[in-house]
């Protein structure tokens, strides 16, 4: 069978295929790596780092008291932790009793708490204790029987938990009295040191080993099952793809993505994981004076991020001031958005470092392209399938039909590790999966794109956000990269608001830099020398920050007129 075009771009070593993947799972590589250097530390945190063999038994420990409370094969323990050990830990040990580990976002609301509660039906949730009285609060209304509360200073060094008791336990709500039964993690973590799960508990390379919730193309929660061997088969892609700068064993992973999100746990803890090296957590992505220092201390070689995240760096003063150090790494990755051109090339300017882009969707379980690390990188890509991931671009309206390189439609999606369908909802899954003729099954992502005969793969925006603005299509991207490139810009979003005259208008919704000046009027000249007449944005709306995901993504639908910050 003749290799796919986009093969002739991979970086010496990445193979076409990775094909026949391993019957294995995640646990297999974590106790391999215990055996053979025990003393490795698996995972640094807030300066204390975590071996393979304690992060092996306290998921022991842990998969035992899990048990005692009637967790068994097939249960959902839900995971409602930032980036923190026991967030594994709570992983892994469900694993080894063959449960299914169900990440929730923390910053949902009491009210955006009860779908998705409900719709992964765990009975058992592991949370940090400034989460505990809002899952409390909604309890009664899910199939929640116990709330297992985490607190976040347990794993940190010993100085640093004692400051963070007298100082800030409380003033954070992480002080809590659990009730109603609740044990504490640590407590039960401690009552069984030393004892493991019965082996013949542990999960299967075919069991179901996470449900990731996903937006999908239409924006409702869903859940989306990944199967053990579906994690592997995602983290040996991605280890392959970066063999050539990043090393098994010895280059440690600085994360600040959550680990309940597709990119944090389904691509970076499976590198990390799959080729035994150090995942450095960073537990709030928010706070970029904490990255930064984590990354001037820990010099890690590779980093993950989200588009906002290096505008936010590049916006910090530390940066600004050269105070931080980026010269230890090898490799900076950006997903989960579209990264604005001058953001990259703003960041690669200041570090001296690339900056590859990766896309994939949760559905997708985190089937990738990606820029190649040492290869051929074009402006506004990102990048070509990996290994035994495909592409196709086909027409808007009509799936069946592919259109030619270089020309726009929506991207489908494939790979061998992409969910079989949604959680217990075969309506949304028959609207996302699409099979061929040829009987091949393929993701409708939602993206528009085009791939060009290089096979490289070009987003144009999400086909939901298209504007349609006096019968001419606009998409917001495109305006949002021009406006981006204004020196007084820090961060812009852009959507549609329905209007008689016009059908649709487009609106920017724009964050100046500090100490930066700018008038609407002035952002719509640079709009006019740089776009065509009918994309220039109606309204120019300026605010101080704009609504975001927690992997900072910008949240168009939250975008609104009806702000205080508002000034036009």
């Amino acid at each position: 069978m003749t290799a796919p075009v986009w093969t002739r771009h991979y970086d010496p070593g990445v193979p076409a295929t990775l094909a026949p993947y391993p019957e294995r799972t995640l646990l297999d590589y974590v106790e391999e790596g215990a055996r053979e250097r025990p003393s490795h530390a698996a995972i640094w945190f807030k300066g204390r780092t975590i071996s393979m063999r304690e992060l092996v038994r306290a998921s022991d420990a842990f998969a035992v008291a899990l048990a005692a409370q009637g967790v068994e094969r097939g249960d959902r323990v839900g995971i409602m932790l930032p980036n923190c050990p026991q967030f594994l830990i709570a992983e892994l040990a469900a694993w080894k009793l063959g449960a299914i580990a169900a990440p929730i976002n923390p910053i949902y609301s009491e009210e955006e708490l009860v779908d998705p509660l409900n719709t992964i039906g765990a009975e058992v949730i592991v949370a940090l204790t400034p989460f505990y009285e809002r899952l409390k609060a909604v309890q009664g209304r899910t199939p929640v029987q116990r709330v297992i509360a985490v607190n976040i200073k347990d794993y940190f060094p010993p100085i640093l938990g004692a400051l963070f008791t007298l100082l800030f336990e409380k003033k954070s709500g992480s002080r809590v009295a659990t009730r109603d039964g609740d044990p504490l993690m640590a407590a039960m973590i401690a009552a069984n040191a030393g004892r493991a799960p019965d082996p013949a508990l542990r999960a299967r390379p075919t069991d179901i080993a996470v449900l990731m919730l996903s937006g999908g193309t239409t924006g409702t929660p869903k859940a989306v099952p990944g199967r053990h061997i579906d994690l592997v088969m995602t983290g040996l892609q991605v280890r392959a793809w970066v063999a050539s700068v990043i090393s098994d064993w010895n280059d440690q992973i600085l994360c600040p993505l959550p680990l309940f999100h597709a990119a944090g746990g389904g691509a970076v803890q499976t590198l990390a994981i799959t080729g035994h090296n150090t995942l450095i957590l960073v537990p709030n992505p928010r706070d970029i004076a904490d990255l930064l220092k984590t990354l001037q201390k820990t010099k890690p070689k590779a980093f993950a991020g989200v588009p906002t995240l290096y505008n936010a760096m590049l916006q910090h003063p530390l940066a600004k001031r050269g105070k931080i150090d980026f010269s230890s790494l090898k490799v900076c990755v950006c997903g989960a958005a579209p990264l604005m051109l001058d953001t990259k090339r703003r960041f690669e300017a200041l570090t001296g470092k690339n900056v590859i882009e990766g896309y994939a969707m949760t559905e997708s379980m985190v089937g990738l392209t990606a820029t190649p690390m040492t290869g051929l990188s074009k402006d506004g890509s990102v990048g070509v399938p990996m290994p035994d991931v495909e592409v196709r671009v086909v027409d808007v309206d009509d799936p069946t039909t592919e259109v030619a390189a270089g020309a726009p439609g929506e991207i489908l999606l494939r790979a061998p590790q992409m969910m079989k369908g949604y959680w217990n909802n075969p309506e949304e899954s028959a609207q996302m999966l699409f099979t061929d003729r040829s009987g091949k099954t393929w993701l409708r992502t939602g993206d528009l794109g085009h791939q060009d005969s290089d096979g490289y793969v070009f987003i144009v925006d999400r086909k939901k956000d298209l504007i349609k603005a006096n019968g001419m299509q606009v998409w917001p991207r495109e305006i949002e990269e021009t406006i981006a490139r204004h020196p007084a810009v820090a961060e812009v979003g852009v959507r549609g608001f329905v209007d008689a005259a016009h059908g649709e208008i487009s609106v920017a919704f724009v964050v100046l830099r500090d100490g930066a000046q700018a008038t609407a009027d002035e952002i719509r000249e640079f709009c006019k020398a740089n776009l065509a007449f009918y994309k220039v944005p109606s309204k120019v709306v300026f605010r101080s920050d704009l609504p975001k995901s927690l992997i900072g993504k910008v949240l168009r639908r939250f975008l609104t007129l009806d702000h205080p910050d508002a000034t036009a």
